[in-house]
């Protein structure tokens, strides 16, 4: 054992002990170095000098994660972004909204249910799904979350919407009764938005909620 660790103080040996057996019980545990360059080290000090990350490893899961969620390893950067068989795109919610605008108000359910209908055979196909049903809800929702629709999520027989990207009501119902199947009906105009499940279509067979 080196001189230095053997005078350390016993506080320090006590620590070093600590790590050294909480590796061994975590053999698949594995330390890697890497070299940043001064102005990529420069930003990350920034980021959790300013409060905005915690840290450097808690920096690196976080961008593995995105990097995963948003299969980043599909894109062509800069400029063409694939999730699956979808290509996407970073779009702002103004020119989301000036497009609906432009449509009759009385096709919104409609035109919403058919963009959900889109949406359905993306979402199966990148979450490898043969079919999305209430069971894989959750997957869905997830996924809705990583592109950034919102976050939706159920409670007894509602759907609850938290932070929609997709404003108008009419057409976010449409969107969610394409994607899942299912007849909704809206109990307020204000997010969190509340939707009762009036019906979920499973394997061609209409169920009506008790």
């Amino acid at each position: 054992m080196p001189n230095e660790v053997l005078g350390m103080p016993s506080d320090g040996k006590k620590e070093l002990s600590k790590f050294l057996n909480k590796n061994s019980e975590n053999p698949s545990a594995k330390r890697t170095t890497i070299i940043l360059d001064k102005e990529e080290r420069e930003y990350i000090d920034s980021l959790i000098r300013e409060g905005k990350e915690p840290g450097i490893k808690p920096l690196f899961s976080k961008m593995l994660d995105v990097y995963r969620s948003m299969m980043i390893y599909d894109w062509r950067f800069p400029g063409e972004y694939y999730c699956g068989i979808s290509r996407i795109a970073f779009v702002n919610v103004e020119i989301l909204n000036i497009l609906i605008q432009q449509l009759p108000k009385e096709q919104w359910r409609t035109i919403g249910r058919k963009m959900g209908a889109g949406l359905k055979v993306s979402m199966e196909t990148t979450l490898d799904m043969t079919a999305i049903t209430k069971d894989n809800w959750d997957s869905v929702f997830k996924r809705l979350r990583v592109q950034g629709f919102g976050d939706f999520y159920t409670k007894d027989k509602y759907l609850l919407a938290k932070t929609p990207f997709i404003n108008e009501t009419d057409i976010l119902a449409g969107v969610l009764e394409g994607l899942l199947e299912v007849e909704l009906d809206l109990k307020n105009t204000v997010p969190p938005l509340v939707f009762e499940v009036l019906k979920i279509r499973e394997t061609a067979q209409v169920k009506r909620l008790e």
